[in-house]
């Protein structure tokens, strides 16, 4: 007769999950960062300006996140 363990934990599962997770969260920051800056990028400089940013604050946006 087989018998089924029904008291392991799920801790790989849990782990598989929260990793699954992370890169999912990673790759929608780097598309969110990419959209910001490239409707920064169609901006003047002038409206960069109005917002106190210039061309060289760009890339600089989201590698602090």
């Amino acid at each position: 007769m087989a018998v089924i363990d029904t008291t392991r934990t799920h801790a790989a599962t849990g782990l598989v999950g929260h990793t699954v997770a992370k890169v999912i969260a990673a790759v929608s920051t780097f598309f969110e960062t990419r959209a910001t800056r490239k409707a920064l990028s169609q901006l003047s400089d002038r409206e960069l300006d109005d917002i106190g940013l210039n061309r060289g604050d760009i890339e600089r946006i989201g590698i602090y996140h």
